[in-house]
């Protein structure tokens, strides 16, 4: 017969309740975790389904109507500095080459309106179900089947390369200060938001400029993906056509001096 010390039953044994101990502890750990976690939930959510997408989208909403409000502001601070240039042509004292000068300087800026032969290069996404049209490459990763950021600039690049006089990507012209930029599967230009298909317009000689945008490395890579997975690619002629002049603020917040 064992010693009621050494009994299973008995609840005396210091080894028991040393063996047992940590488990209680660990069983209260594990509940007031489990209680940090809903309290969380609770208060993040604040009365609404956490699992549905509402707040993105109205989030997008927002970035739409801020997009459509930046281009109002755009098209209303053009017409009020066609009004002051209007005036200041009236009498500004300068001599005609001094107004030659300036009308050269606005050119280039690209704050004018800019008159010529054009052509426009399109870009767009690969259809969501596309899979490799030609034998030896992988099947598409996402990744592979939207517009890039660099390819953007590719294009844009290679037409100032060919010569453009000016260039409009979807309805803005650029200047020295544009940045083309992409967040996701939208562009971000100068404030406003697009998404694909992406129409780049320039103006200038167009097979000066149809042979640049050939021998850009950069747009031979981007061909790849238009003929194995099927990114969209469209190159045409617009024979004379105007592009806009850019009608945004030309400040530079971010710039400093080169030490």
């Amino acid at each position: 017969m064992s010693n009621s010390a050494d009994s299973p039953r008995s609840g005396s044994s210091p080894d028991r309740i040393r063996r047992f101990r940590p488990v209680r502890l660990l069983t209260v750990a594990v509940f007031a975790l489990a209680g940090l976690i809903f309290f969380t939930s609770f208060d993040t959510a604040k009365g609404t389904n956490i699992r549905t997408d509402a707040s993105l989208l109205r989030l997008s909403d927002l970035i739409q109507e801020r997009s459509h409000k930046n281009g109002q502001l755009d098209e209303s601070n053009g017409s009020l500095r066609d009004d002051v240039e209007t005036l200041a042509e009236r009498d500004n004292g300068s001599t005609a080459a001094e107004a030659a000068k300036l009308a050269a300087l606005e050119k280039n800026a690209g704050t004018h309106k800019l008159k010529g032969k054009a052509l426009t290069v399109t870009l767009d996404d690969a259809p969501p179900n596309a899979t490799a049209k030609l034998p030896g490459y992988p099947e598409p990763q996402p990744d592979y089947l939207v517009i890039h950021q660099q390819d953007l600039q590719a294009v844009v690049n290679a037409l100032w390369q060919g010569g453009a006089e000016g260039i409009k990507v979807m309805d803005q012209r650029l200047i020295s200060t544009s940045a083309v930029r992409c967040v996701g599967n939208t562009l971000i230009l100068q404030g406003r938001v697009y998404s694909p298909p992406y129409k780049i317009q320039a103006v200038g000689d167009p097979e000066r400029l149809q042979k640049a945008l050939s021998a850009s490395k950069a747009i031979q890579n981007y061909m790849v993906y238009v003929n194995v997975y099927g990114l969209g690619w469209k190159v045409e002629e617009d024979g004379t056509v105007t592009l806009p002049g850019y009608s945004g603020t030309v400040d530079l917040h971010y710039a400093k001096p080169v030490e």
